[in-house]
């Protein structure tokens, strides 16, 4: 009984010297362990923004080509088509007469939809032409059929005609992807272009509020972790 007693007291000792604090090996370890939980949520962060960059990249470029593959098949500008009507007889579509066929888009990239039997939606047309012929996926009747996509940021992609001095210098078919942070904005002209958010085929304006109209003028790139750009490319 004795010995028991004697054991229980030394194993209480012992234990009380343990739970007294962590040795500086402990400590060294509880170290390595955060700076490698650190070191993954921001190489976390990277691999979210490299993917949001490819993804805007893609999107430019996927937008390219199905107006390309749009014209080849059909001769004409989708959202200007003037046989679009004859064409898809189900889909209540404008008549050919609304839809001038002059080789251009007309109404703003953001534009907000109201109905699609408007010739001055032709920005809204755009999207429910490549739809009907499957080049671009979504809605094929309806009013969402002509609602602008979505893009990996929450802004939207559109597509408008350039009048020269008023839409950041173009003066041609454009897509306008909105609300891009600043360094997504930067990595994705440098990667298609040259880098300059005022000259070559992608241009970039700073916004002070979301999906703003395509400004007259490019403002330059700044790197601040808040600023938001507003990104078109030449078609």
């Amino acid at each position: 009984m004795k010995n028991q007693v004697i054991t229980s007291l030394n194993l209480s000792k012992s234990l009380g010297k343990r739970q007294g604090g962590f040795t500086l090996v402990e400590i060294a370890i509880v170290l390595v362990i955060i700076g490698l939980l650190l070191g993954g949520i921001l190489k976390g962060q990277e691999m979210i923004t490299q993917a949001k960059i490819k993804n805007v990249v893609n999107d430019f470029n996927g937008i390219t080509a199905a107006l390309n593959s749009y014209q080849d098949r059909y001769r004409a500008i989708p959202g200007d088509d003037r046989n679009a009507s004859t064409r898809w007889t189900t889909q209540s579509l404008p008549t050919a007469g609304s839809l001038n066929g002059n080789g251009q888009i007309s109404g703003t990239y953001n534009n907000s939809l109201t109905t699609l039997a408007t010739a001055g939606q032709e920005s809204n047309l755009f999207w429910w032409h490549l739809r009907l012929s499957g080049f671009v996926a979504g809605p094929t009747s309806g009013t969402a059929a002509g609602i602008q996509p979505n893009n990996a940021v929450n802004g939207i992609m559109g597509v408008t005609t350039g009048n020269g001095s008023g839409s950041l210098g173009f003066a041609s078919l454009i897509i306008c992807t909105s609300n891009l942070p600043d360094k997504i904005a930067i990595a994705v002209d440098s990667q298609m272009d040259d880098g300059a958010p005022d000259t070559g085929q992608v241009r970039g304006m700073s916004q002070t509020g979301p999906n703003p109209n395509v400004g007259t003028a490019a403002t330059g790139y700044q790197e601040t972790g808040t600023n938001q750009y507003l990104l078109c490319k030449n078609l």
